[in-house]
C-alpha cells in the first residue's frame, strides 16, 4: 500500500508549549486513513517537527503501508532525513535515529518539502495538540498498537502498569574474546564491541516507549568501564539520562578473575565443580551467585520503586541480567547454568505492581545485522 504522510509540529515560544500533528493519506485517492495530534509539553519547534514525522511514520506502519511519501514544510527535517544536511544538534540526533529506524521498515520512503499552505491539515492537528486536544484516528490507533506490543495477553491477568526493563549486555572485550572470567576487572570494549553496542543503541532508540513525547527512557548501568561505554552509546542514540547503580555490577570472581574456564577447573578442581552446580558456593576471595542474586533483587526493587510504570534501559553483565530474568520467570538458580546470553544482546522483562512479572524477550541479537 502506498501512502502519503503529511506532518507538522510547533512550539509557542520556541521553546514553549508544543505539539505535533500528522495525517496519513491514501496515495491514489487522497482519502484520510489516520490522523495524529500529540501534545509534547515544553520543547522547540524542530523537536516538535521531528515528533510529527515519527507519529506519521508509526501510523503508516500500523496501517501496513509499504511505500511512503513524506511531505513537510520543515526544510530542516526534510533535508536531514534525505541525508543532504547533517544532524548537528544533540537534541535532534536521537529523534533523527528513531525516524530512520521507522523508515527502514518500509520498502521505500521519499521526502518532499512543501509550502506551509499545502500542509494545512497537519498544521491544524499540531495546533489542536498545542491547545490540549489529542487525536488518534485510523484503522489501528497508536495507543492500541503500542499496548498490543508491550502488554501481555489478558489471560495472564496482570494488573497495573508494569515497569518495563530493556536489558542490554555490554559489548565484546578482550576478556570475552578469550572466554576468561571477567567480573570486577575493569576492561574496555574492543572495536567490535563498540560496533555491537552502537547497533544495539540504534535499535533501542526506535523501540516503543524509549523516545516519546513525554520524555526519553532513563539508562541505568553498572559502573564498570565496559558497561559505561555501552550505556554511553545508548545515551548518545536516545538522548536519555544516564546513571550508574552498583547493584548491577558483575559477579566478583575473586581468584578466578582472568582465568579461562579450563584454567579455573584445573587449579580449583573440586571447588569449581561444586560452583557450577551450587549457587551458594563462593569462589576464593569472591562472591557466590546466590549473593549476586540477592544484590540484584535489591537493585530491582529500588528501580521498580523509582521508575514505577515506566520503561527503563538497564545496561549490565551476564549474571545480573540472568538474575533479572530469573525473577521475571520465577524460577530457581538453574537459569544461571542453562541460559546463554550473547554479547550486546537484548532481553526484556516487565515487573507489575501486583508482584507478577512477564519476560518478553531473551538474548535477541538481530540488531547485529
Amino acid at each position: 500500500m502506498r501512502v502519503v504522510v503529511e506532518a507538522d509540529g510547533g512550539s509557542r515560544g520556541n521553546p514553549g508549549p508544543a505539539g505535533c500533528g500528522a495525517v496519513v493519506l491514501d496515495a491514489d485517492t487522497r482519502a484520510v486513513l489516520a490522523e495524529r495530534a500529540i501534545g509534547l509539553g515544553e520543547t522547540t519547534n524542530n523537536v516538535a517537527e521531528y515528533q510529527g514525522l515519527i507519529a506519521g511514520l508509526r501510523a503508516a506502519r500500523e496501517l501496513g503501508a509499504s511505500q511512503v511519501s513524506v511531505r513537510m514544510d520543515s526544510k530542516l527535517v526534510i533535508e536531514q532525513m534525505a541525508g543532504r544536511w547533517k544532524v548537528k544538534h544533540a537534541n535532534l540526533q536521537p529523534l533523527n535515529a528513531v525516524a530512520r529506524e521507522l523508515a527502514a521498515d518500509f520498502e521505500r520512503v521519499d521526502y518532499e518539502w512543501i509550502p506551509r499552505a499545502e500542509n494545512s491539515t497537519a498544521d491544524k492537528l499540531a495546533n489542536d495538540a498545542m491547545d490540549g486536544k489529542t487525536v488518534e484516528s485510523g484503522q489501528v490507533t497508536e495507543t492500541e498498537s503500542a499496548s498490543a506490543r508491550t502488554r501481555p495477553s489478558g489471560w495472564q491477568n496482570l494488573r497495573g502498569a508494569p515497569t518495563k526493563m530493556l536489558l542490554l549486555r555490554h559489548g565484546q572485550t578482550a576478556m570475552s574474546v578469550d572466554k576468561r572470567y571477567s567480573g570486577r576487572g575493569d576492561v574496555e570494549l574492543t572495536e567490535l564491541g563498540e560496533r555491537q553496542v552502537r547497533a544495539a543503541a540504534k535499535r533501542l532508540a526506535a523501540m516503543d516507549g524509549v523516545v516519546t513525547p513525554d520524555g526519553t527512557a532513563p539508562i541505568i548501568a553498572s559502573p564498570l568501564t565496559r558497561t559505561r561505554q555501552s550505556a554511553q552509546a545508548v545515551a548518545d542514540a536516545t538522548g536519555g539520562e544516564l546513571e550508574f547503580h552498583d547493584g548491577l555490577i558483575e559477579t566478583d570472581f575473586g581468584e578466578w578473575e582472568g582465568l579461562t574456564f579450563l584454567e579455573a577447573a584445573d587449579a580449583y578442581a573440586e571447588l569449581h565443580r561444586k560452583w557450577i552446580g551450587d549457587p551458594a558456593v563462593v569462589p576464593p576471595g569472591g562472591e557466590s551467585l546466590a549473593a549476586v542474586h540477592q544484590r540484584v533483587t535489591d537493585a530491582r526493587d529500588d528501580l521498580v520503586e523509582r521508575y514505577a510504570g515506566k520503561t527503563i534501559i538497564v545496561v549490565s553483565h551476564v549474571t545480573p541480567i540472568k538474575s533479572l530474568l530469573r525473577m521475571g520467570l520465577d524460577v530457581g538458580p538453574q537459569v544461571f547454568y542453562r541460559l546463554h546470553l550473547d554479547l550486546a544482546s537484548l532481553s526484556i522483562v516487565e515487573f507489575y505492581p501486583d508482584g507478577n512479572a512477564s519476560v518478553r524477550l531473551v538474548n535477541d541479537i538481530s540488531h547485529w545485522g
